[in-house]
């Protein structure tokens, strides 16, 4: 299936969505940023990505293989042997999340300020009633 060239991920039907999901999913994101260092086994991955399930990871690396980012290498050996790694494609996706990613661990303090700010606007003052909602 192609798509044209005139894709918006605001368009509801717009296969790039999907795409979108795919790349900046929870564990997408974090697999994309640790295959940026290198390939890894199955079971180093996982142990890389901290508290993901085995089968989260198996999906997951299925989607984004799926789509192209991932490239899943497995030699015929005993025991079997299978590597991930970032297709051309996946570097690119997986920079661009990757910096998003480090962007926020940058500025999780101001975030957590302005959750603070924001929990505390919304208290309920002593002896009156509190807010019920946004006004």
């Amino acid at each position: 299936m192609r798509v044209s060239r005139s894709a918006d991920v605001n368009e509801a039907m717009c296969p790039s969505r999907l795409v979108l999901e795919h790349v900046t999913s929870r564990w997408g994101v974090l697999i994309l940023a640790a295959l940026l260092e290198r390939s890894y086994r199955f079971s180093e991955l996982r142990r890389t990505i901290g508290g993901v399930s085995e089968k989260m990871l198996a999906q997951t690396l299925q989607t984004l293989e799926r789509d192209g980012f991932v490239h899943r290498d497995a030699t015929p050996v005993i025991p079997p042997r299978v590597d991930y790694s970032l297709t051309p494609l996946g570097r690119e996706a997986a920079e661009q999340v990757w910096a998003l990613a480090r962007w926020t661990e940058r500025r999780v303090d101001d975030v957590i300020k302005a959750r603070e700010e924001y929990d505390g606007m919304r208290e309920t003052p002593p002896g009156g009633a509190g807010r019920s909602g946004p006004s």
